[in-house]
């Protein structure tokens, strides 16, 4: 069996079997309520862009090449953004703060701006670091991003201005998709997923994988 299709299965297993137990336990006691996890599976999982985007290093930076972590966890926004994007990422941060060591070492989480024209690789940096200085921040061309957000069911589309004369930034979706070990997309959360449920959902896929 191909290293990647185990991978895949292994990250899965967790939330399968927790499906199971759901749908075996007769009117939800509290072991269905402890095995269900916040995550929606893709099956088959999204198959990740490898196409490298620009890190605030200004280095490239590919979700397939350059992400060693067992679980990536990726979200795409924009540093104007108003309400979601910053809600999110703290969400994910405070995540970050409920695990232990052992886990954390086990996770990255990755920030992909859906407005390059105005999210440079240190705007994006500035940005991270208010919220959690570990997370990985990539810009790049504008093109590159949509098609690394096609491939995980991500879309982005250019900003464009209004006849106010205000600008209306790109529109994208809001989903946390994460990326195993074998550059597959197995499963994502929406954007109003707490910090305790994404905790709470690493560590058991950290655990049971």
């Amino acid at each position: 069996m191909p290293e990647t299709t185990r991978s895949t299965r292994r990250l899965l297993a967790p939330l399968l079997a927790a499906a199971a137990l759901l749908l075996s336990a007769c009117g939800g006691g509290s072991e269905a309520s402890t095995a269900q996890l916040s995550a929606q599976v893709v099956d088959p999982p999204f198959d990740v862009s490898s196409t490298p985007l620009t890190d605030t290093d200004g280095e490239p930076f590919s979700l397939t090449d350059d992400t060693d972590a067992r679980l990536t966890l990726v979200f795409f926004g924009y540093t104007r953004c108003p309400d979601i994007c910053p809600a999110v990422l703290t969400n994910l941060a405070s995540a970050m703060t409920r695990l232990d060591e052992a886990d954390r070492e086990q996770v990255e989480v990755v920030f992909v701006t859906s407005d390059p024209a105005r999210d440079d690789a240190e705007t994006v940096r500035s940005y991270l670091d208010r919220i959690d200085p570990d997370f990985t921040g990539l810009t790049g061309d504008l093109d590159d991003i949509e098609e690394v957000g096609e491939s995980i069911a991500i879309g982005v589309t250019d900003g464009t201005r209004l006849p106010s004369g205000g600008y209306d930034p790109n529109t994208h979706s809001t989903q946390v998709v994460a990326i195993d070990g074998g550059d597959d997309a197995p499963l994502y959360w929406g954007q109003e997923t707490s910090s305790a449920q994404f905790a709470a959902d690493i560590h058991a896929l950290l655990e049971r994988g």
